[in-house]
């Protein structure tokens, strides 16, 4: 028997500790990426209370702002399904993606 973690698809935008523990995730394949993959690659940072994947993008809620910032920092300049990862931010951390030319 295996266990599947069960995230919400609700992030909270309102509440002023929730917008800091959020990862916003943009220049996402969403046509090859899903839920459950965002989930996969980020839960590795932390608990991650929600998950929510838009065309595009993505904002995974985790419990602490400690694991978003270590999302960020650690999945900076990432290729998924043939696409860098373009800016990732909390509220308290951006960190922008950009090649060398």
């Amino acid at each position: 028997m295996s266990l599947k973690l069960q995230t919400s698809n609700i992030t909270n935008k309102t509440d002023p500790k929730s917008r800091n523990s959020r990862v916003f995730i943009g220049n996402l394949n969403t046509a090859l990426v899903n839920k459950s993959d965002v989930e996969g690659i980020f839960s590795q940072y932390g608990r991650v209370l929600g998950c929510s994947v838009h065309k595009g993008y993505a904002f995974v809620q985790y419990a602490s702002e400690r694991h978003a910032r270590a999302a960020v920092l650690g999945e900076n300049g990432r290729v998924l399904a043939g696409q860098t990862l373009g800016e990732l931010h909390s509220s308290s951390l951006t960190v922008s993606y950009t090649a060398a030319h």
